[in-house]
């Protein structure tokens, strides 16, 4: 979707830097648009996709932003900015989402004619993941849990069955599709910076995201200045985090 110049993927990861000051240069609203379709693709628990982004690219609008990220540089210079949000408040929608596509791909036909493997598809979405996210008051959560423990002592089995556990589930997905964003900006010599150093409640008061979202990061996007990044890359030695079993 991206045009002209690409860099290939490990040139696009290399190039990624966190940018904390951008240059006074417009960037096209439609390449960043098409970088979000692209950070749409990302893997996701369940195919559940619990994530918006919104494109922010009114200039009054970021200023509002980079005020309640307590004016970071990363915000107050970005030309534009993509606010990722963890919607696992959205479940059931997304789960009959995925009950209507898989049907709509078996042909729609009765339920008795379909595959043992089509039934299986189906009962996941139906019965297991409604399981997992339902929950009231924590309660149904801490049971599910307490359950999974003791049944984990003669079995393997999935055992993060809280409402933090699967809040937990939406942030990773949400992290994913920030990163296919943030490589595929790389990789058209666009800029980003995630930042998590913001006021939550007066950003989703600013995009009227309703109270139970949570705002994963927010994306500076740009072209960085030439002072934009701060200093050389560090990262720890490779052998002190890699372990071959």
């Amino acid at each position: 979707m991206v045009v002209t110049n690409e860099k290939s993927v490990s040139e696009a990861i290399k190039y990624r830097r966190s940018v904390r000051v951008f240059k006074n240069v417009p960037i096209d609203e439609q390449k960043v648009k098409e970088c979000i379709q692209l950070a749409a693709l990302a893997p996701t628990s369940s195919n559940m996709q619990l994530w918006e982004f919104y494109h922010v690219v009114s200039p009054e609008m970021i200023r509002q932003i980079a005020t309640a990220s307590f004016n970071q540089n990363a915000a107050k210079t970005a030309q534009q900015l993509v606010v990722v949000v963890a919607r696992k408040d959205l479940w059931r929608k997304r789960v009959q989402s995925n009950i209507d596509y898989l049907k709509n791909q078996y042909g729609n036909k009765p339920e008795s004619d379909y595959s043992k493997r089509e039934k299986f598809a189906l009962n996941y979405y139906q019965k297991i993941i409604p399981s997992l996210y339902f929950d009231f008051l924590g309660i149904i959560g801490m049971i599910k849990f307490i359950t999974f423990q003791i049944i984990g002592l003669f079995r393997p089995i999935y055992r993060q069955a809280r409402q933090s556990d699967m809040r937990i589930v939406a942030q990773k997905s949400a992290g994913l599709a920030a990163q296919n964003f943030m490589i595929s900006m790389a990789a058209i010599n666009y800029d980003t910076c995630p930042m998590e150093g913001f006021d939550s409640l007066r950003i989703k008061k600013l995009l009227h995201l309703p109270a139970r979202s949570e705002i994963n990061m927010i994306l500076g996007c740009g072209i960085r200045d030439e002072n934009g990044v701060y200093g050389e890359r560090f990262r720890i030695p490779f052998e002190e985090i890699y372990f071959k079993k």
